[in-house]
C-alpha cells in the first residue's frame, strides 16, 4: 500500500496507479483508516519534516505503532536534525532505533533511522 501525504505539493499517486499499485492519501496528524496491526513495514521519506509544524513527532510515531504489527519496522529518511529528534522520541517509547548514513555517505545532510517497534525491557 502506497500512502501519499494529503498536503504534498507534488502529486505522486497518479504514478503509483499507472504502475498498477494501490495507494491512498493520508494526513499523518489524523488516524489512518485501517485495521490496527496491519502492516509489517513503513517507509517514510521526509514525512517528519513535512509535518514538523503541524503535529508532534510522538503523535506520528504512536500512529505508526498502531498500524504496525508487533515487531514491525519503520525506515525513516529525513534531515539529520529531524532524525535525531525522531530517535529521541522513539527511545522514549522504548523502541529499538539506529541512525545510519544514506547511500551518499556521512557528509549527506539526510540520515536514515531504522526503528523496530518491539519494546526494550530492562535486563534484570
Amino acid at each position: 500500500m502506497n500512502v501519499v501525504p494529503a498536503n504534498l505539493t507534488s502529486n505522486t499517486l497518479g504514478i503509483i496507479y499507472e504502475r498498477g499499485l494501490i495507494g491512498t492519501y493520508m494526513d499523518w496528524c489524523e488516524s489512518f483508516s485501517t485495521y490496527p496491526r496491519t502492516y509489517d513495514v513503513i517507509h517514510a521519506n521526509g514525512l517528519f519534516s513535512l509535518y514538523i509544524d503541524k503535529c508532534g513527532i510522538p503523535d506520528i510515531l504512536l500512529e505508526m505503532d498502531r498500524i504496525l504489527r508487533p515487531g514491525g519496522a519503520a525506515i525513516i529518511r529525513d534531515t539529520s536534525d529531524v532524525i535525531h529528534k525522531v530517535k529521541g522520541a522513539a527511545d522514549r517509547l522504548k523502541w529499538h532505533s539506529q541512525i545510519v548514513d544514506t547511500e551518499n555517505g556521512p557528509l549527506d545532510p539526510e540520515k536514515l533511522l531504522f526503528v523496530d517497534n518491539s519494546l526494550q525491557f530492562p535486563e534484570s
